[in-house]
Order: structure tokens, then sequence, then C-alpha cells
């Protein structure tokens, strides 16, 4: 069996309704253990309305910078990046709507691709990711991928998550530039 073909693209509008469909339709104990608070959970007319806004608005002013992974040609998730400080920092997201392809190596590998774009959209010096202290799946993908674990503490990290634990790793420009191809 061959290796699949894994790529990055930017959001399109063919993809607002299956991003939609994975906030909605993922199941509760899913959400949940990403940190999610159901009782913040916007309808889908919100979430079309919040994903069109955004690809819609020039890159610059946009509040999330948002990347589509593809394997073999089939959008599987997505990563965003939010809290943008152009020539300087932003917060990276990762999820991987397809559980098929949850468990495979495949999110680290497609977070590789979609880096270097992150880096020079907004000519970042340095990318966060807070994920759910809870969630081992993303902490192992930001271990295994280079970056630097700067520590555990309690947030509210967004405004779609109940407080938690949080683990807070950082990659550099360098250290990407760093990372084998």
């Amino acid at each position: 069996m061959a290796a699949p073909t894994l790529s990055v693209r930017e959001l399109q509008p063919a993809d607002i309704e299956p991003l939609a469909d994975y906030w909605l339709n993922s199941s509760p104990a899913h959400l949940t253990g990403m940190g999610v608070d159901l009782a913040k959970m916007p309808g889908r007319a919100e979430w079309i309305a919040m994903l069109t806004e955004q690809l819609h608005t020039p890159g610059p002013a946009k509040q999330s910078y948002c990347l589509i992974f593809e394997v073999d040609g089939r959008a599987v998730g997505h990563t965003n990046i939010n809290q943008i400080r152009p020539g300087e920092q932003a917060h990276m997201h990762l999820h991987l709507w397809d559980a098929e392809v949850r468990r495979q190596g495949l999110g680290s590998a497609l977070v590789r691709l979609a880096l270097p774009r992150f880096f020079a959209a907004y000519e970042l010096q340095r990318l966060y990711c807070e994920p759910y202290a809870l969630n081992p799946a993303p902490n192992r993908t930001l271990a295994r991928l280079g970056f630097a674990f700067e520590r555990e503490y309690v947030t509210t990290p967004g405004w779609l998550n109940f407080e938690q634990p949080v683990k807070r790793w950082m990659l550099t420009r360098e250290q990407l530039a760093q990372l084998p191809a």
C-alpha cells in the first residue's frame, strides 16, 4: 500500500460547511476532551457566518488564518492561528476532523507542512500552541515536531473553552529552520 499524499491549503468556500460540521457533529466526549465548553457552542448559522467572514477578510486584518489538512486530496482537518501579531507571534490550533486519520502519525506530518506557511504568511518570529493538558495527542505532536515545552498552567484559553490546565509550547523561526524537511 502506497503512503498517502499529504498537503495543506488555504481555507476555501467549499470548506466552510465541513468545518462547521466538524464542530457541530463531533461527539460531546470528543469536544470536551479538547477542552470545549459545550454550553458555549455556537449554532450552524453562527459558525457559517464566522467562517465566511474570516474567509473574506484580507490577510493582515484576519483574526484567524486557516489551513486545511488533506490526505490523498480529501479534506480531513484544519489548523489555524489566531491572536496574530504580524512580525511577532500567533497561537496555533490543531484539529483532525476524520477519526480514521487520527492515531496514524499523519497529524504531525500535516502540521509540519503547515508551519512554514504560518511563519511566512505573517512573518512570525514565534508560534505558540496551548492544548488542553489532558489531551495527549496534540501534546505528543508538538513535542515530536520540536516545539519547546514552556509551562503548564490553568486558564480559559479561548472563547469556546472551559477553564482548564494547558501546556504551552513554542516554536521560533530559528527552530523551524532547523527542522528536517
